[in-house]
């Protein structure tokens, strides 16, 4: 059984928690989602929740691999160029053709890719082997038994499982989906999140900016995130720096149907921390990890019934119960991104199944140097040269400088007892792409 996590009310601020220690109780909050069924067309990307068996066999019956004639065997086993064998052909076999008659001695049925082979036939003879005749037809070479047909459940046969539970949804298994006669599968539902985004200086992007305003990134950038990690985000931007105002927000918004509340911004120690302020003491905790960028975060179950949130209506008293997950993000934006990619992503993929929810980490060789402040784990964007095996950074380790992470297409990851890395050293490194 893993520990839990500290408590940063117990800690104190002289011992913040690790990047592995703070994963956890985020991971915690976010409950694994139930099942729900979907069209096919909508199961792209997501995690299978129930094994898929296969009501049909694969092939549902002995059919032509090529368009040509059906044959037996035995009656062209002479045949060759110089000396073919000439049938009469008997029929026509288009693909989706159901009343098939039988093969006759001494004919051939002209088939196409796809159709059933009829009965008494027991090979099939390439049209490129013949004269492809419609009414005689001339085979210039033998065909062996069964060739060129596919036999019946040879793919799978009926009741066989094809795909199990946990399989994560592409192309090729939606397709077996679609071949063995599901419509629908079971899946793991999407978790929702509420995305808030507060300040009082913020402007939404479009608009002209007054002395002391910046556009609003962060929501939109955090909700972007969600929906690419498989969840589903309503976004809310715009939420005044009042805790009043923000508490109601909260108890109007976070019930029943929000598996998380994410936010971005008030939770450092700074006069006019309105998350922070707003939550503390009601089942969310605030404190410092040992990262760089995104040390400031909290984690916990927001109380809608505690001191100061006041629950409304019959969803809210229904969330009262355990409380609703909220995870607090810090307000620059390479800290608040990066904090997602390190604790939301993971957990949200987790959630819906996914059997490997971290991104695929790799091992490269540092183009350059870099330096790391002791005790803190540190994630710097860069640039990976995956056929030379290398790495390089991109930008500075500032948490206000998003152009450099817009550009990158990784983090490098520097543990926290690592005070610097030499040019070519190897690190770890996160593919942010696919």
């Amino acid at each position: 059984m893993t520990a839990s996590p500290p408590s940063w009310s117990s800690a104190g601020a002289a011992a913040p928690r690790t990047v592995t220690e703070h994963a956890a109780a985020v991971a915690s909050l976010v409950a694994a989602t139930a099942s729900e069924r979907v069209p096919l067309s909508e199961a792209s990307g997501r995690v299978l929740a129930q094994d898929l068996a296969s009501v049909v066999a694969l092939p549902p019956f002995d059919n032509s691999a090529m368009d040509g004639y059906a044959v037996r065997a035995a009656e062209v086993a002479g045949a060759s160029e110089a000396a073919p064998v000439r049938l009469p052909v008997g029929a026509d076999i288009p693909a989706g053709r159901t009343d098939v008659p039988p093969l006759g001695p001494g004919t051939a049925h002209r088939i196409m890719t796809g159709a059933p082979v009829p009965e008494g036939a027991d090979a099939i003879v390439p049209v490129e082997r013949t004269d492809a005749g419609t009414e005689t037809v001339a085979i210039g070479a033998p065909a062996a038994v069964g060739a060129h047909v596919r036999l019946a459940g040879e793919d799978a046969a009926a009741g066989q499982v094809l795909l199990r539970a946990g399989t994560v949804l592409a192309a090729p298994q939606i397709g077996l989906a679609a071949a063995c006669g599901s419509a629908t599968l079971a899946v793991r539902r999407r978790p929702h999140v509420l995305v808030l985004s507060t300040g009082s200086e913020l402007v939404a992007p479009g608009r002209p900016l007054e002395p002391g305003q910046i556009y609003e990134s962060n929501g939109t950038m955090l909700a972007v995130a969600v929906r690419e990690a498989g969840a589903t985000a309503e976004q809310l931007s715009f939420v005044p720096d009042d805790v009043e105002t923000f508490r109601a927000v909260l108890a109007e918004k976070a019930v029943a149907g929000v598996d998380l509340v994410l936010t971005s911004g008030g939770v450092s120690a700074g006069a006019y921390e309105v998350v922070k302020d707003a939550l503390t003491g009601n089942g969310v905790e605030f404190g410092k990890v040992a990262m760089q960028p995104g040390g400031p975060q909290g984690a916990g179950r927001l109380r809608l019934g505690g001191a100061g949130v006041e629950g409304g209506g019959v969803e809210a008293a229904d969330v009262e119960t355990s409380g609703v997950a909220v995870v607090t993000l810090p307000g620059n934006p390479v800290s608040s991104l990066v904090s997602f990619e390190v604790f939301v992503r993971p957990a949200l993929r987790a959630a819906m199944g996914h059997p490997n929810p971290g991104r695929p980490v790799v091992t490269a060789r540092l183009d350059g140097s870099l330096g790391s402040p002791t005790g803190r784990r540190q994630f710097r964007r860069g640039i990976l040269d995956a056929r030379a095996g290398t790495v390089a950074e991109i930008g500075t380790p500032a948490s206000h400088l998003i152009g450099a992470l817009a550009r990158a297409d990784c983090l490098i990851d520097l543990p926290a007892e690592v005070e610097r890395v030499g040019d070519g050293d190897p690190v770890d490194v996160w593919l942010l792409e696919g």
